[in-house]
Formats: structure tokens, sequence, C-alpha cells
């Protein structure tokens, strides 16, 4: 493809910054070939011209289209090259907070330095059994890959982890190596798992150190082999070192510090045990304060030492082992303090008794003198002779310090050895996998002979990635046939043959040591002599003789001279060895040194054909004592050598997996990428080689599917044909016209680098293209839509507008016609009013001229008729005032006469009085008179009252005449006879007048003053009333307000009390489920230990032939888990205990929950208790039983004929079971003797008849041997109720019975007669006694119905009160609950109705099927007359006879013997898809405990126990062979819960029998309670449920991912994205992938077998609930570790899947189950993959929508976020920040994943069975026709 079809206008690109590196960069215009200068702007909109060399022309390298940054591989990238790479890492690193990506074959882990959530035993759950390809870049995935090939491939695997030091190589290889160790388990129960995991402290303690660039650095390179046997499960473990930085014992740089182990020794010289190591503080010893930094932040090395120790524990290392090794420890810190005083310029001595040397030769167990003597001094050998010379103070240090190195080294290999006893396979090895945890290219500003091997050992490991990489491209082109062109690339094989070939670099090195003057300056010049100008990867420093340069295939490396002779010789003095070789005292030190005289040759492998273990490596070479040549000393570089070509070899016989680290920068600063760094180690660590390699050939790769459902929209219709290879190479041929940029493999197509991103520019122009016709056409639409719109309003505005206006014309023509019509009427009115107006005027003036005539008139004579009446007035009073001055003179004259009268009256009546007579007389007769005048007093009192009343009358009358006369007063003065009187009046009247003034006058003031105190009064009371009212309104608000609080209050507090109330219920709840699941994984550990005993029972006794398994994968939750989906064995509780015993002290338990052990603990002791209650209760009730015998026993006569009815019936069984025989033989003689093959064929006609009429014959036989022994019974019972009769004589005649019988004996007919009487009385007695019966039960139902209708109307009455007394809202709820107990009451009433009409119902139907029977007997025979010939060899058919039915008792008989027969045929043989399809669900169960209810009824506790044990021991035992089949698992969970249930429904128990019908309750189990077997039932079917959970797991599990997340249910929503060399499963649906149709099929095939076996519904809605749980924590895990499903299109996929499961659910009507709230947390996943993800008011509608997920979820999600297409977004990062920061609140777990492997527990309501006992049926096809119903 041209350039300048690349490079146009707006294309991006990459250029070369200091800073940066690389800077994206945008063309302002076209690139035209011959063009010099590219017009670009930078992102931040600076305008820039990049100039191109004018040597090579070469244009800066394009950017990849933002759709593919951030890709899991680095090969998935279009343009592969360094900006792509490291642009693609940072991206990932930096915003999705991703530190795994793949280059290839190649993990590139980037340190985050933080602790990241990403390593729990739930990610590893989920990337276990998982594809590279399927699942994001992880350590885990790798560690899988290497496991799967294991054992796939049967080859061993090795993991390569290199990087600097810093980068994470140690954590990487550990989390490896626990990954192994969770996945495979152990095949012993030694934990070897645990051991390899526990070797990591121990090693970082010794070998770890803190320096400049990491805390915890290993300073030694280790290669772990972990073994595996034949089952792929770990058996030991072997390690390899390499290379121990001993210099560092005795030296640390600035900042930097020794190795742990020192640290943590002095951390903990405080505890007792080690006092006796003198220690002090780090900072008080030499080794250990150089570096100046003993503390590392975030580190407790005090608490590092206990860890240590209880590794070394774990490993096997003793106490006092591991006493000895801190002694030695401690010796060398004392050892460093040790100090020298010259002598002279070459000797020295150790000051007298120097105390660090002291303490050293103590705890060493050596002579101080001999010590101190060697520190000083050196012995030196000639041919000759030997003699001793003193050493420098200078030297003496060095030797010092050579000491302590050696003692070091020799202490690290001895670790290391111990480790590797520990971990030592004890069974053979199958296969194994390797972890190399080596040092990466190293480049310091000085570099010395360390940084020279580690850089060796670099090249050699470079070099063998180079070959495999290389080898993996060809295979690949071979596989797919493409053609194969040679790949030029770096080959480092001349820098390895300058270190290593004959006089290289090391060989030269090794000579020079050999020389006896020696030195680094000769060396050098050497090496110039040699190299210089010869090999053009060796130079030399223009300023330097003593350096020396190499170009390594990372960069250029220069060398220091100095010291590479004395590292290379590593020189220790003999003597110093020897005299702690002599040490007596402590016995490890001289085994740190015995090996010294076994040194094995580095190139021969050990008798087990195992490369030799560390100490080859970092041994040092010395000479052996006595040794006379030097030539077989070997030095640390020719040791090195040599184990690296053995490492070489055992990786090239291995299958590699690369892990390389990348150190994000200097500074440790968490999610950090400095560009420089990273890009200096990729270089380095071969990831920019690989991706060359890769871009040189085809780099992009697209299987045919993938490439047409990505690029279908760049093919018309008639380029689509049925073959899909064919579709795509005709349009690739449209598309790239160069077809040397792409090739057709067999099953992929490859293109060149930069081909997919040009077929994503062009499919991005497609769509874009597409997206701009859609935009036009809608627009377009759009706008005619308005045009439209517009058009239509126009017109109807104009309409409305012109209708308008003629209104309006027609509004001015009415109006114009209107005002003429006014103007007219308007005339008219004005004349006709001025006309009015006139006329109205002259009859006005005429009538007021009238008027005023007429009113002259009448006033005249209204004035004459006046004056008349004020003459007749005046008169009238003058007439009146003279006649009452006569009347008042008259009168006057007579009083005074009268007077004059009565006064000579008077006098004569004083005169009689005096006299006694007088007396006398007028006393006679005086009572009458009193009498008379008391009359006369009431009746002038009367009168009085009266006249009272007139003058009151009067005095008012008088009063206002007074006032009328005063007027008259002054017209009456001049009256002259009145005169005198008046003036006396007047005076009089005057006086009163002022009399009534004043008093007037006071009167009015007392009013005033009464007024104002009335106004005062009233104002106040007004003012009083007006804050009364005020307070009132006041307190009435305040009481409101008080109300209104008390009500909230109340309400408040309701509420409170509701949500606490539920809150306990929520905690109890939890907690009872907590306890429940508890409980439950105890049976399941319980079950596993169980099934490990037989397991190895088993294995014991099938040790000689045991048949090479296959690969077998286990579970990662615990070791060995193969027996998982097993039960225990048939064996008893009695056989099983001894067994148990003899086992327990040879096996290891596993580990239980302290707080679980002691609530079994407490439990066991609550049982105890209840036991010993029943036992006590049990002796009582066989007390009770005894007593009950007793009196049976004083009743033989009853006895005696139950016992003869016994032998009766058991005769006659005998009896009908002979002829049964007989008659079967003859039928059979008969079908043998018939020899047509058509007659005798099974489905024959002939063969038909036969079998029904044997069938009828068996039962009409059954029916007269019932009949018959009723009859025989009822006369047994009679003979014994007339012998006691006739002893009695109760008759009246029986003198004339006993005649007659004496008369009849000779006749014969006494006894029928006697029975037919007997009978005929005993009938009418019956039938008067029933009927008697009948009416008092009837009477009595009546009185009773009477008594409870009083009860109910008393109760009614009671609750009327006291509704009447409660608030409204409680009467309410009140009568609520009185109408819902009452409507229970009748429902529970109909209830028992409908089953009663139900028992009808069936007895119907049989006597129905009976009558069919007959009918089809009928046909049969009338068949049989059609066919003559076939009649006479057949057996004449006997004749139905109609029959009662026999009422049994709903139990089934079978003999002791048979039991085994039982439980094989109805449990172990019983195959749930063939017989048991068509049984009534839960038949097993009801035989079994039809069976049981017969011991029950024969009291027969053996029988009982020896069923239900063999019953559950059988139920384990079907389990244990086929766990794995769905349909046999649910079948007996669904007859275990029955079972389970009839126990408890027929237990007699008042709680289980509410449900029960009469019949039912009678068939209770009277003599045993079986709770405990209950329990243990209970116990059983728990582990058949979670059996069941794992069997549908097992097979749900291969269809979740690919059903839900993979396959597009919803075509064409989302294209397949490019993808690297570690391909993902296909979201095509092929043959072999599952679809979403494949999880509901199965799901109905789940729901249709657990409905046909009968299973309870709510144990169906807890299954369906747990199914949906795995379905939806399996994808949600999946969906949070697979970067390329988290888009916008894949949510929507997810969200129509859910809704199908939903659809299901309402289908089957499970919505109540609780399955769709399971579903939440996928369902919000889903969504917020959906929902708009930019603004603050997202980020909160995010927060309140996810609450099903946990914040590192949401977090995760929105990391991941990836737009599948261009015109889709990234979460931006401050947004993501913004989520955190509104979450930080929030309390969830912090764990990443859903635990997929979470049981809910299980219940099992109780749930009774409707179905009567006494109606069941046994088909025939059991077998079980040794048993009999009762």
């Amino acid at each position: 493809m041209a350039a300048s079809e690349l490079y146009t206008k707006y294309a991006r690109v990459w250029i070369p910054d200091p800073e940066e590196v690389w800077k994206s960069a945008e063309l302002l215009k076209d690139y035209k070939p011959g063009d010099k200068v590219l017009q670009l702007r930078l992102e931040e909109g600076k305008d820039l011209e990049y100039c191109l060399d004018p040597k090579t022309k070469e244009l800066p390298p394009l950017r990849n289209p933002d759709i593919l940054v951030g890709e899991n591989d680095l090969t998935a990238l279009s343009y592969l090259h360094e900006p792509a790479v490291l642009h693609n890492l940072k991206v990932r690193f930096i915003d999705s907070k991703l530190i795994y990506t793949y280059c290839g074959i190649v993990l590139v882990a980037i340190n985050p330095y933080e602790q990241l959530p990403i390593y729990g035993e739930d990610i590893i759950n989920a990337y276990s059994g998982q594809n590279m390809g399927d699942m994001d870049p992880h350590i885990f995935a790798v560690a899988e890959e290497a496991y799967k090939q294991m054992a796939r491939d049967e080859r061993n695997q090795s993991i390569i982890v290199s990087g600097e030091s810093g980068a994470g190589k140690t954590v990487s290889a550990k989390y490896a190596m626990r990954y192994f160790a969770t996945v495979s388990g152990s095949a012993s129960e030694a934990n070897v798992e645990e051991k390899v995991l526990a070797s990591n402290p121990i090693m970082e303690s010794i070998g770890n150190a803190k320096t400049t660039r990491n805390d915890n650095s290993s300073r030694f390179g280790k290669y772990i082999e972990i073994g595996f046997d034949k089952r792929y499960r770990i058996i030991g473990a072997n390690m390899r070192t390499y290379l121990l930085e001993k210099s560092r014992v005795v030296f640390q740089a600035e900042e930097e510090r020794n190795y742990h182990i020192f640290y943590q020794l002095c951390a903990s010289a405080a505890l007792p045990e080690f006092k006796t190591l003198r220690l002090e503080n780090a900072n008080y010893f030499h080794y250990t304060k150089q570096g100046g930094s003993p503390v590392i932040d975030g580190v407790d090395d005090a608490k590092e030492m206990v860890n240590t120790r209880q590794a070394c524990t774990l490993l096997g290392i003793s106490d006092s082992y591991q006493m000895g090794i801190f002694r030695i420890l401690a010796g060398i810190l004392h050892l460093g303090n040790v100090e020298f005083a010259s002598r002279d310029s070459d000797s020295c001595t150790v000051p007298p008794k120097h105390e660090p040397l002291t303490i050293f030769c103590d705890l060493m167990g050596v002579e101080y003198d001999e010590m101190a003597h060697w520190l000083c001094h050196r012995k030196l050998a000639t041919a000759t002779e030997t003699y001793i010379k003193p050493i420098s103070k200078l030297h003496a240090i060095n030797a010092r310090d050579a000491l302590a190195k050696h003692i070091y080294a020799n202490l690290f290999n001895w670790i290391v050895d111990h480790v590797n006893k520990a971990l030592h396979a004890t069974v053979k090895q199958h296969s194994f996998i390797g972890v190399l945890d080596i040092y990466g290219f190293e480049t310091f500003e000085i570099n010395s002979f360390e940084q020279f091997c580690i850089n060796y050992a670099n090249e050699k490991l470079q070099q063998q990635f180079n070959m495999h990489v290389f080898k993996l491209e060809q295979e690949e082109y071979m596989k797919e046939q493409i053609p194969w062109t040679l790949i030029d690339f770096y080959d480092n094989q001349p820098c390895i043959n300058l270190i290593e070939a004959k006089m290289g670099i090391l060989d030269l090195l090794d000579e020079e040591c050999k020389m006896p003057k020696g030195s680094d300056d000769t060396w050098a010049q050497k090496l110039y002599n040699t190299h210089l100008n010869k090999c053009a990867l060796f130079e030399k420093p223009r300023l330097s003789n003593k350096a020396f340069i190499i170009k390594h295939f990372a960069d250029k490396v220069e060398y220091q001279c100095e010291g590479f002779l004395e590292k290379n010789k590593d020189t220790v003095y003999e003597e110093q060895i020897k005299v702690l070789k002599s040490s007596k005292k402590f016995k490890l030190l001289p085994e740190l040194f015995q090996d010294e005289e076994k040194v094995l040759s580095p190139t021969s492998a050990t008798p087990s054909g195992r490369v030799p273990l560390s100490r080859t490596a970092v041994k040092p070479a010395k000479a052996r004592p006595g040794q006379a040549s030097k030539e077989h000393k070997k030095t640390v570089g020719h040791q090195f050598r040599n184990s690296l070509h053995l490492l070489m070899e055992t990786l090239n016989a291995t299958t590699p997996h690369y892990v390389r680290c990348i150190k994000p920068n200097d500074f440790k600063f968490p999610f950090t990428f400095d560009e420089k760094r990273a890009v200096q180690q990729l270089r380095a660590c071969g990831v920019l080689e690989t991706i060359r390699i890769s871009a040189a050939g085809f780099p992009s790769r697209w299987t045919y599917q993938e490439f047409f459902s990505r690029y279908r929209v760049l093919m018309k219709q008639r380029d689509v044909l049925s073959d899909r290879k064919q579709t795509c190479k005709n349009v690739l041929e449209k598309l790239i016209l160069d077809k040397d940029k792409y090739q057709f493999g067999k099953t992929k197509i490859f293109f060149r680098a930069g081909q997919v991103a040009y077929l994503e520019k062009i499919r991005a122009d497609k769509l874009r293209a597409a997206c701009i016709r859609i935009q036009k056409t809608i627009r377009g639409w759009l706008m005619r839509k308005k045009y439209v719109r517009m058009r239509k309003a126009a017109i109807t505005i104009q309409r409305h507008v012109r209708g308008y206006q003629a209104r309006c014309y027609a509004k001015f023509l009415r109006r114009t016609r209107a005002a003429i019509t006014i103007q007219k009427f308007q005339r008219m009115y004005v004349v006709r009013k001025r006309y009015q107006c006139m006329r109205a005027a002259t009859i006005a003036l005429q009538a007021l001229l009238r008027g005023y005539m007429a009113r002259n008139k009448y006033q005249m004579m209204l004035r004459e008729h006046k004056s008349i009446i004020i003459q007749k007035h005046v008169r009238g009073w003058l007439a009146r005032v003279h006649y009452r001055r006569t009347l008042k003179a008259i009168v006057y004259l007579q009083c005074c006469y009268r007077r004059m009268m009565a006064k000579r009256e008077l006098k004569k009546l004083k005169i009689e009085a005096r006299s006694v007579e007088r007396y006398k007389k007028l006393h006679i007769g005086l009572e009458n008179k009193i009498m008379q005048l008391q009359r006369k007093i009431d009746e002038q009192n009367k009168e009085y009252k009266s006249l009272l009343e007139k003058l009151s009358n009067l005095e008012v009358t008088y009063s206002t005449e007074t006032e009328k006369l005063r007027s008259d007063v002054e017209r009456l003065r001049m009256s002259e006879e009145e005169a005198k009187n008046a003036t006396n009046r007047v005076l009089s009247l005057q006086e009163e007048i002022a009399k009534l003034r004043k008093e007037l006058h006071q009167t009015q003031s007392e009013k005033k003053t009464i007024e104002e105190w009335a106004d005062k009064y009233k104002h106040e009371t007004e003012q009083l009333v007006s804050e009364l009212k005020e307070q009132n309104t006041l307190l009435k608000t305040e009481k409101e307000e008080l109300n209104r609080r008390i009500h909230d209050q109340a309400r408040e507090i309701t509420e409170t009390m509701e949500k606490k109330l539920v809150e306990e219920t929520k905690q109890l709840e939890l907690d009872l489920n907590d306890e429940r699941l508890r409980y439950q994984n105890l049976l399941n550990e319980f079950s596993r230990l169980e099934e490990r005993y037989d397991d190895l029972k088993d294995e014991m006794n099938l040790m000689v032939n045991i048949p090479k398994p296959g690969h077998k994968r286990t579970d990662s939750t615990h070791s060995s888990n193969e027996s998982e989906y097993t039960f225990s064995s048939e064996i008893t509780e009695a056989e099983d205990l001894p067994v148990r015993m003899e086992q327990e002290p040879s096996e290891k338990k596993a580990p239980l929950d302290m707080s679980l052990f002691l609530k079994l603990q407490k439990r066991v002791t609550e049982l105890e208790q209840e036991k010993q209650s029943l036992q006590d209760e049990l002796d009582r009730k066989e007390e009770q039983a005894l007593r009950a015998k007793a009196k049976e026993e004083e009743r033989p006569p009853i006895r005696g004929a139950e016992l003869e009815y016994e032998s009766l019936k058991r005769q006659e069984l005998e009896s009908e079971n002979k002829k049964l025989k007989n008659e079967l033989n003859e039928l059979q003689k008969a079908l043998t003797e018939t020899r047509s093959p058509e007659v005798t064929a099974p489905g024959a006609p002939a063969y038909r008849v036969l079998l029904d009429q044997l069938t009828s014959v068996s039962e009409e036989l059954e029916v007269r041997k019932e009949e018959v022994l009723i009859l025989r019974s009822q006369l047994v019972s009679q003979k014994e109720a007339i012998q006691p009769k006739e002893d009695k004589n109760t008759m009246t005649d029986s003198t004339i019975l006993l005649e007659d019988v004496q008369k009849m004996k000779d006749k014969g007919e006494i006894a029928q007669a006697y029975i037919g009487l007997k009978e005929t009385n005993r009938l009418l007695e019956s039938q008067l006694q029933s009927q008697k019966k009948s009416h008092e039960n009837e009477l009595e139902s009546l009185r009773g119905e009477i008594q409870s209708l009083k009860e109910e109307n008393n109760r009614q009455q009671q609750l009327l009160a006291q509704n009447l007394q409660l608030p409204p809202e409680a009467r309410i709820e009140a009568s609520l609950q009185h109408e819902i107990t009452r409507l229970t009451n009748e429902n529970l009433d109909l209830m028992e109705q409908l089953e009663k009409q139900d028992k009808t119902v069936r007895k119907l139907k049989k006597q129905l099927k009976v009558f069919a029977k007959k009918i089809g007997e009928l046909e049969v025979g009338q068949m049989e007359n059609i066919s003559p010939g076939q009649i006479i060899d057949e057996p004449i058919r006997p004749v139905n006879i109609p029959r009662k039915e026999k009422d049994f008792q709903g139990m089934l008989e079978y003999k002791k013997e048979d039991e085994q027969k039982l439980v094989k045929n109805l449990i172990l043989e019983l195959k749930p898809r063939g017989v048991a399809v068509n049984l009534i669900p839960g038949l097993p169960a009801y035989i079994l405990f039809m069976c049981v209810r017969h011991a029950d009824y024969l009291n027969d506790d053996q029988k009982v126990r020896s069923l239900l044990t063999s019953t559950i021991n059988g139920i384990k035992k079907v389990l244990k062979k086929r766990g794995d089949d769905f349909e046999t698992v649910s079948f007996w969970l669904s007859n275990t819960c029955r079972f389970l249930h009839c126990l408890k429904q027929y237990s007699g128990e008042e709680g289980f029998m509410k449900h029960n019908t009469p019949r039912q309750n009678e068939h209770c189990l009277t003599n045993f309670d079986l709770a405990e077997y209950r329990q243990v039932l209970s116990d059983l079917a728990i582990q058949i449920y979670q059996q069941l959970v794992r069997v549908l797991e097992n097979i749900l599990q291969p269809m979740i991912v690919s059903g839900m997340l993979e396959h597009e249910t919803i075509q064409g929503v989302s294209g397949v994205k490019p993808t690297g060399l570690r391909k993902r499963t296909s979201s095509i649906a092929d043959e072999g992938t599952y679809t979403l149709d494949s999880i509901i099929r199965q799901l109905n095939s789940f729901h249709s077998v657990m409905c046909q076996h009968g299973m309870d519904p709510e144990l169906i809605k807890q299954v369906v609930k747990q199914m949906f749980y795995i379905i939806g924590a399996v994808t949600l895990n999946n969906l949070l570790l697979r970067k390329d499903m988290c888009s916008w299109s894949k949510g929507m996929q997810i969200r129509y899947n859910v809704s199908q499961l939903e659809e299901w659910l309402r289908d089957k009507n499970l919505m109540n189950s609780g399955a769709k709230e399971t579903l939440e947390p996928l369902i919000q996943a889903a969504q917020l993959l959906q929902v708009k993800k930019k603004t603050d008011e997202d980020a909160e509608a995010i927060c309140s929508m996810c609450n099903a997920l946990t914040t590192a979820q949401i977090v995760k999600v929105l990391n991941l976020y990836t737009p599948v297409n261009e015109f889709e977004e990234r979460v931006l990062v401050s947004f993501i920040r913004t989520i955190q920061m509104r979450l930080r609140d929030r309390k969830d777990s912090p764990q990443l994943l859903m635990d997929a492997k979470h049981i809910f527990p299980v219940t099992f309501p109780f749930n009774p069975s409707s179905l009567a006992l006494e109606t069941i049926q046994i088909p025939a096809s059991l077998g079980l026709g040794f048993i009999s119903r009762v």
C-alpha cells in the first residue's frame, strides 16, 4: 500500500521526543512522494514542521486507531512498533489500572507498587480451566496454560520470570506457585503445597535485601521445579539457586541493607531464646549499618522473624537447628565487628580479649587464641616446606570479610538443601513445572563481576527466547500452509561466543586466575590484545585502561576490571576453615563444610537424573587439603557457566512460558509511568524483539468467520457466498490490491503490519459514509416532516384568517344594517319622546293646577273640622272639671257625716265592752266569726292584692297623668278656684321636682360612674377574653403541636421498632442461614472425609493394578476433591465405628471452625439430655405397655379368637397360594404346548388374553379368600359369644328353648335356627344401636353446634365491645384480623370437605375401572367367539363375581430376609429414566414408609433400625455410583424429602398432623419415635442437595460464559475486534459452541426432571435460585476479568439474555423464588456498560443504580470499558475518580469477584401429602412381588 494512501490529512503519527520518548501528532496536509517536510500539529495544539531524514527518507510511524488502543495483546495492534507498544502499555497501566498485557507468548507485568485485589482464591477459581485468550492477561492465565499443556501434551513446562530489580519478579513467581498449589492440590495428606509456599519466606529472608531500586530485591537466581504425579497433583518440589550476591554480607551501598535475616535477628534480640546470642541494635553491627537505612517503611522485622520461624518449622527444620542457624548468623554479625591493630605495614594483631571476637568464638565453639592467630596470619605452602606469614591490616580485613561471606554462602546452601529435603517427593515424579526467577539485564555506573555474570545469563536466556519465538512463528505458518520466508532477527550468539567460547572473556579470566602474579590490569591487557578490533561487540573505553565494553542485545555496558580476579577466585584461607571445622561444641558448624570434600562435578548428574542443587552453583571453588594440583579448582565463573548450561538444557527440554516484569519508575510511586525507563526495559527484556519478529511476517491473523463478521459491512449482497473462505478472498482482492500484504491459510487470513488498520480505516469510512447517509436521510425526512407540518400550519392559518375576514365582513354588513335600523328606531324614538314630553308637561301642569286648587279647598275644610274638634274637647273638659269638683264636695260631706256617726257608735261599743256579760255574749259564736273573719281577711287580702295591682296601675296612670298635668299647670294658673291649691301643689311639686332632679343628677352620676365602670369592666373583660382566646389559641396550637409530635414520635417509634424488628429478623435470618450454611458445610466436610476414607481403602485394595488415568482437573477450593460428588459407602454405623477408630490415628483430620466445633459440642450435650429424657419417657411407655398387656391377658377368649383368626388366615393364604401356583403351571403348560410362534409370542392376542385371565383369576381368588376369611372369623367370634350366653341363661324363655332344642336335636335344625335367630336379633339390635348412636351423635353434634354458636356469639360480642373501645385504625385492623381468621377456618372446613369428596371420587374411579375391566373382558369373550380355533387350546376363563373392595391399612409386609432384596430392587437397581417415569412421584419413599409402618405396627425395633439404615446406605451407594447423573440425584433428593415428610406427617406430633385427614391420622406411627432418623435423613437430603447443585454446576459451567457473554444472541450488534496471538473463543455460533438457547434448554430439562420426580415446589425454587446465582456469578466474574467484553453492545446482549431468563422464570411461575434477585449484580453491570458516563449527574445516577455491585466491581467495569466502534467514547479517569469519591463511604466487601462456589443454605419446608397410603398400588415392574399389602 502506498504511503500516500496512509499519510493523508488528519492521519496521526508518532515523532521522537527527548522527554516523552514518543509524541503524537496529526498531519495537516497529505504527504506526497518527494516531500522533505511534514506539516504536523501536536496534541497540545502547536504546529510543527517535521524534517524527514534525507538519506533514509523514513516516515514517522503511524498511530493505531483508537479502537485498538488498550488491547490485551500487543500483537493485535495493526501497527507494530515501539511507540505503539509503549502507548498501549501506558494506557492500560495508567487509565485502566491493568498491570498485565500479552505480547505474543510473553506476559508483560508492570509493577504497580500497590496491593491489588486480583490474586485471591476467587480469581484463581475464575482462571482455572479457562483458555488463555478468553480471559484478561494475568499471571494466573500463564500458570493455567502451563498446567494445561503439561497435562495435555505430557511435557514438562517452565515459566521464566525476568526483569530488573524491583520489577516484581519474585512476587510473580510466588503467585505462579500459589496458583499451582491451589489448583492442583496435593496427592498426600502432607500438605506439600503449603510447604512449597512456605519456602518463600525462608528464601526471601536469607536471599533478599533492600536495594535502591527495590525493598525486597532477590539477590540470587532460583529455579523451582514443582513435581506432579500421574494425576497431576503436587507431590514435591526442588530448588536450584544461582549466583548468590555474597559481597552484600560485608558491604552495602548507601540506602541499601544487608539480607533481611540479619535485621530480623536484631529486631528479635529481646526474645529470651536469643539472649545467648548477645545481639544489639542493627546500627551496632558493622555489617548492617553501612547502608544507613536499617528500617523499611511498612515492614515489621520482628513479625517477619516469626513468619520465618513458622516456615522453618513447617518445612521440618527443628528448633535446635533453627537456633544453630541463628547462632551462625549472629556470629557473622559479631565477626564483622572484629577490629585489627597494625604492628607495621606487613603485620597486624587482634586486641587482647577483644569482645566481638570472644562472642564469635563462644557462639562458634572455637578457641579464641587460635581464631585470633589465623585472622592475622596465613600459611604458605611450597614444594618443599610450609611456613606461616603475617598479613597486613588491609589483608586481614579482607580475610575476615571473605570468611564471613564463605560462612554465609555455606549456610545458604545448607538451608536450600534442607528445604529441598522437606519438599522432596515421596512417590515417583511424573512431570514438573519449573519457575525460573532470575535477575534481568543490569547496567549501573560501575559494573563489576556480578553484573557481567547476570548479563551473560540474560544473553543465554534471550537467545533461547528468540529461538522459541522464531520456532512458534514458523510452526504457525507451516500449519496454515503459508509460504515461509526467512525472517531476519537478532542472533546474539556472537556475544555469547565472546563471553564463553575458547579464548573468550571467561576463559581468559580463568587463565589469569591461575597465574601466580595475575592481576586485573594484566587480564585487561589480554582482553584488549585478543578481542579489540577483532570482535565488533568488544570495545575499549577511551579514557580507561582498566575497563572494557560489551555490546549486549539490550545495550552497551562498560565493565570495570577491578575486582574481577578476586571475585572469580573467591579466596578464603584454609586455616580459618579448619578452625571452624574443629568446633566440637557446635555440631551444625562442621556440617556446613563437610560437603566441600565431596564436590560433585557441575556437569555430572545425580543418580536420580536430576540437576544438582544450588550448592554447585554458588559454592566457591577452593583447593582441597592435600591437593597437589590446582587444575581441579573451579572458579566462580566456571561454575556459573556450567550451571547456566544445565539450566538451558532444562529449559530446552521443557515448553517455556515467559513473564517479563517492567519497573514503571525508579521512585516506587504507585501507578506512575516513566516512558524512558519503560522503553529501556522493553528493549532489554526482548519484548520489542518479539514485536519486530512478529511484524516482519504476518502479525495480524483472522479466522475466516471472524473476518466475515467484522468486515461484512464492506461487502455487497452479491459478494456473500455460502463458502466463507471464497467470500473473504473475493473481498480482499478488491480491497487490497497488493497480494503480498496478505496470505490465505487453511483456517486464517494473515495480514502484514498496517493492513488491519487500513481495513479498519475503510470500515470506519464506510460506516461514517453510512452514518452520513443515514443522517442525511433522517435530516431530510425531518425537514420534509417540518415542511409538511409548516405547510399544513400555513394552510390552517390562511383558512382561519380568511374565515376571520369573512366573518368580519359579514359582521360589518350586519352592523351596517343594524345601524340603519337603530337610526330609524332612534329617530322615531326621539320624535316620540319629544311628543310624549310635551304631552306629559301639559298633563302635569293641568294636574298641578287642579291639585293646588283641591289642596286649598281641603285645607279650608280641615281647619273647620279641627276647630270643631277643639271646641268639642274644651267643652267636654270644662264639663268634666265641673263634675269632678261637685263630686269631690259631695264625697267630702259624706265622709264628715259618717265620721261623726262612727264616733257615736264607738262610744257605745266601749261601754258595752266593759261588762263581763257582754264578753260572754260576744264570746258565743266567736269561733265562727273568727273563721268568717279569716275568710274575710283572705278575701280582703285578695282584694288588697287586686287593689294594690290597681293602685300600681293607677300609680302608673297617675305618673303619666302627672306628667300631663305638669304641662297643663301653666295654662290652669289663670283659674281662680284652683289658684291656692295650685300654688301649694306647685310648691310641693317644685320641691319634689328639685328632689327628683337631685336624685336624677345622683342617678345620672351614678349611672355615669356605673357606665364608666361597666365600660372599663367590659373593656377589661374583652381584653381578658381576647387574651384568654389568644392563650386558648396558643394552647390549642401547642396541643395540636404536641399531639402531632406525639403522633410523629409514635409513628417514628413504630417505624423504628418495625425497622429494628425487620433488621433483627433479617439479622436472625442471616445468622440462621450462616449457622445452616456452617452446618451444611460441616456435613459436606464429613462426607468428604468419609469419601476420602473409602477412596483410601479402595486405593489400598487396588494398589497392584492401577490403570493409567487421563488428565483429571481437580477443584481449586481444596487439596483433594476427586470424590467430592460422592457419599459414604454402604457401611452401617455399627460396622463403620471400629474401622473409623482404627483409621483416625493415621489420618490427619481437616481443620474445623472452632466456634462451630463448640456449638456442635453444646448441641451434642443438649441431644444427650434430650436422649435421656426420651429414654425416661420410653421406660414409662414400656411400663404402660406392660400394664396394658397384663390387662389384655385377663381377657383370654378375645386373644384366642385373634390367634385363631390369624391361623385361619394363614391356612387360607397357603391354600390359595397352592391353587394359584397350580393354575399358573397349567397356563404355562398350555402356552408351551401351543407350538405356533404367533400364538405364543408376547405380543400375540392369545398371550394377552391369557395374561388377562391370569390377573382376573388372581383378583377373584383374592376376593374370595378375603370373603371366606371374613365369614370364618365371624363364625369363630359367634361361637365364642354363644358359650357365655348359654351359661348365663339370659333369655327370658330359656326353658322353652331348651325343651325345643331337646326336641329338635334329632332333626338337625337346631344350629341353623339358633344361628338365624341370633343373627336376626343381632342385626336388629345392631341397627337399633346404630340408629340410636347416630341419633345421639346427631343430637350431640347439634348441641355442639349450638354451643359453638353460643361461644361464637359471645366471642363476637366481646370482639365487638373491644372493637368499639379501640381507635378507628385498630378497629379496622382487628376486624380484618377477625375476618381473616374466619375465612381461614372456613377454608379449612372446605378443604376437609374437598378431601372427603376426593376420597369418594377415588372410590368411584376404582369402581369405574372394575366395570371397564369387566366390559373389556366381555369384548375379549366376543372376540374369542369369533375365532373358535383358538378357544380349544385356551383354558376357560372363570366368571367375575362382583366383590366388595378390601379395606387396606396402608402398610406393606415383607420378611426380614427380603430386606436386602427390597433395597436392591427399590433403590440400587431402580433407574429413574426407565422405570420411574411412569410411577407415582415419590413412590419408593411411600413404599419404604409403608414398610416402616408395618415394622412399627409389629413393634419390631430391630427391623425398623435395619430397614432405615439399609435405606440410607443404599441411597448413599447409588449416589456414589451414579452421582454425576442429574436425574438420579434429583430422583433421590425428591424421594428422600418425601420419605422425610412422611416420617413427619405420620409421626403423631400435633404440629405435623394439622393437614391430615382422619384416615391419615389413623395411620400414624404408634410405637417408635423416629426423630433421630428424621435428622439423619435431613442431613442426607442436605448432602444430596449439595451434590445436585454441584452436578448442575458442572453441567451449566461450560455453557454460561459462551451462552451469556460470547454468543451474539442479537446478531450484528457488536463486531469482532482484531485479536492477537492469544485467540479468544469465537462469539460466532458454531456447531460446538453453546448459546443462550442451550442454557434455556438445559434449564427446561432440569425443571421438567424435577417436576417429573415430584420434587417439592419450594425445593425447586431453591434449586432454581441456586442455578441463577451460578449463572449470574460466573457471568459477572468473567465480565470483570475480560476487557473485550466490557462494551456498550455487550451490555445490550447481556440485558437481552437476562430478559430471556426472566421470561423463563415467568413461564415456569418462579418469579417469587428469589432467582431474579440473584441476577441483580449482572443486570446492574450491564446497565453500567450502557449508561452515559460523563457528567456528575451520570456519576450520581450510577452510584444510586449500582447498589448491588461493590465499589471495586463498579470501578473495575469502568476501567475495563472498551469501545468496539469509533463512535463510542472511553471513560475518563476523572469520571472514575468522581465515582470513587462518591462511593468512598459505602461499606461493602473489597472482594472483586463473586463467590461462584457459594451454595445457599437449603431448607426443607414440611409438605404433607394428600395421597392416602391404602390406595397406593405397587407396579409389577418394580419386582417387589415378595411384599404384600396389609
